[in-house]
């Protein structure tokens, strides 16, 4: 038989069949499109993996804060607004994104390498943020194993309790009417002498409930402060050890393994919720808690209030995980012709509904517990860590069967953190392989594991006894304004110097050719609204800064300082990228930053197959050799 050229066949990565040698990457398997970097080996897997990357803590422990404290139901209304104008804009942009070129959040910006100091910033938040972010699972480690006894050490003031643990409210003192006239007097002398109290004037003394002196005194063995470092505790050290077990055991085969696990991790905390919220409706008071949370009449006032619009915006951004690199990292993976517009949207709609959800689940519980204490609900409601390891565990531990409730919700959270975790490293091991392809081929076990281990260490730190101080500085400096920057930047580059056209007909290469009508509201939003937003957010956020403190614990001037460093190392590399790409172009200023504006040689589709005739004039240098096998013996086969 004669020869057989298979050029194109070649170039969409399926040489792996003509590999002699068998050598195979435990990231990729033979079905894939793509046998360099790996596909996912379905849909499911990546769908579930990005639900599970955007729905994280934040939906159950901030969302339905806001929504109470913003006006109650009338909070939907901006909220539902944010996700369309700012949300789904940059969230579509991302998948979009790391889809078409198959690279990383670093090596995505081949796009444009002036600006490619951003993907790097966004790695190395994620580094800081996947530091911290294992910390509060193992807190959540720590609460699921002191489930396990009859009675919840958190249910009475035992031992560790001091003198100001109670569990219901003390009186200290009101006024009371003797003899005609209005007297105010210690309760004791109340009570003596038979008299009430006048409603409205009652005072109580300063007292703490059991769940929130167990957070302190045993679970965080807290410090006085940042200054005060103290001792590793043991027991966060070992739960912290164990959560990056689970990670690293969820990862070592990269989305091949961490796509199965996402079935559990991303779906079952939908069935807790569920749990809780059948038994929470069943609850004595359950009903004043939902009405607490959407409100017997919402607020529509509210709306006028720049703080809710500028709340609903923050947590849309925050809660969708944009700008972070993990939506373009989980999104390299798909294949080319993958339809990342109705993905985008049902994440972002799935997302946001959880937070609805979560919300009837936890206020459901808090009402109980307000009827129970008969204090207001107003009074039992907070948020973060408050809502999470203090407010609920204390409504959990008044439930009959109180360590299963218990159970469930610390199981929850674990899950909720767990797969948020799993993309987080996987952005850091998708940006290792896109700058070291060979090693990481041949090395992906023993580099996931070391990464976990690395880290592991890094975040040691946070479980001594000042680590709630240093969780707490590096969300409000990481997680905050670095993302803003990376966000507006983002957007800028690619819409105004890449071209929001150009970018559109790249999507239209992936998903097919669209109408104008169908692109007429992504480009009002690329093009003005999001970015006009995502402005407003970070210079609000910049005049609204206030020194960073835990409850009632100011930080120290050189605390506020390392936090000021943080962040400062993290959005450094921008113009330090951006300077020496500048540096290393040809010709005079202003030919060099033109140059450094223009997309790198090797920028397209990563398969030659898909780059049709827009980027048939492009070859990577590096994947050359690999790809131009000229002809096949037939007797191959």
């Amino acid at each position: 038989m004669g020869m057989l050229s298979l050029p194109g066949f070649l170039s969409c990565g399926k040489k792996k069949d003509f590999n002699l040698t068998n050598e195979k990457d435990a990231h990729s398997s033979d079905s894939d499109e793509n046998s360099e970097r790996g596909n996912w080996s379905n849909k499911g897997d990546y769908l579930l993996s990005m639900v599970g990357y955007a729905v994280g803590l934040g939906n159950v422990w901030r969302f339905p804060y806001l929504t109470y404290q913003n006006g109650g139901g009338a909070f939907l209304i901006p909220y539902t607004l944010m996700l369309a104008l700012a949300g789904l804009p940059l969230f579509f942009m991302e998948c979009s994104l790391g889809q078409f070129a198959s690279l990383g959040p670093v090596s995505i910006w081949r796009i444009l390498p002036l600006f490619q100091g951003v993907g790097i910033t966004m790695v190395i938040i994620s580094t800081f943020v996947t530091i911290y972010y294992n910390v509060i699972i193992a807190y959540a480690l720590y609460y699921l194993f002191a489930s396990f006894q009859k009675v919840l050490p958190w249910s009475d003031c035992f031992s560790w309790a001091d003198e100001f643990c109670s569990k219901t409210r003390i009186v200290s003192d009101c006024n009371a009417t003797l003899h005609g006239e209005i007297i105010h007097a210690n309760y004791s002398v109340i009570t003596s002498n038979n008299l009430t109290c006048i409603n409205g004037t009652i005072n109580y003394k300063p007292v703490q409930f059991p769940s929130e002196q167990y957070w302190n005194k045993v679970a965080l063995q807290r410090s006085s402060g940042l200054d005060e470092t103290g001792r590793i505790v043991w027991y966060l050290a070992l739960c912290l050890l164990l959560s990056w077990m689970i990670v690293g055991a969820a990862l070592f085969k990269g989305i091949k393994s961490s796509g199965k696990v996402v079935y559990f991790t991303a779906l079952f905390p939908y069935v807790i919720l569920l749990i809780l919220l059948v038994r929470g409706a069943t609850l004595e008071g359950a009903l004043d808690g939902i009405e607490y949370y959407i409100g017997r009449q919402s607020n529509i006032t509210k709306l006028m209030e720049a703080e809710v619009w500028k709340d609903a915006a923050t947590q849309i951004f925050y809660s969708l995980s944009v700008a972070w690199g993990g939506l373009v990292a989980l999104s390299s993976y798909n294949k080319f012709h993958n339809n990342c517009y109705s993905d985008a949207i049902l994440v972002c709609v799935t997302n946001c509904a959880t937070s609805i959800f979560a919300g009837f689940a936890i206020f459901s519980i808090l009402g109980h517990m307000a009827f129970v204490s008969e204090r207001p609900v107003s009074e039992v409601v907070d948020s973060g860590f408050d809502l999470a390891f203090v407010a609920y565990p204390e409504a959990l531990s008044k439930l009959p069967v109180s360590p299963l409730w218990s159970f469930l919700f610390f199981f929850m959270l674990l899950l909720l953190g767990l797969d948020s975790q799993f993309a987080t490293i996987e952005t850091l091991t998708t940006t290792i392989q896109d700058i070291y392809p060979k090693v990481m081929k041949k090395l992906r076990i023993p580099i996931t594991l070391g990464l976990c281990a690395l880290l592991f260490f890094l975040g040691l730190i946070c479980v001594t006894q000042a680590g709630i101080y240093w969780v707490n500085l590096i969300d409000h400096f990481c997680a905050g304004w670095g993302i803003l920057i990376a966000a507006v930047l983002e957007i800028i580059g690619i819409i105004y110097i890449y071209g929001g056209n150009r970018f559109i007909e790249d999507i239209e290469m992936m998903i097919g050719k669209k109408s104008r009508l169908f692109w007429l509201w992504w480009r009002m939003c690329w093009f003005f609204i999001t970015p006009v937003l995502l402005m407003a957010i970070l210079v609000w956020s910049l005049i609204t800064f206030s020194r960073p403190s835990y409850g009632s614990v100011l930080y120290p001037t050189w605390g506020t300082a390392v936090g000021w460093c943080m962040i400062i190392f993290c959005v450094i590399w921008i113009p330090i990228v951006a300077i020496v790409k500048i540096v290393k172009a040809e010709g005079n200023l202003v030919q060099r930053i033109v140059s450094c504006c223009r997309p790198a040689a090797n920028w397209g589709p990563y398969l030659e197959c898909h780059r049709g005739e827009r980027y048939s004039h492009i070859v990577d240098p590096k994947k050359k050799k690999e790809h131009e096998i000229p002809t096949v013996s037939a007797s191959v086969y």
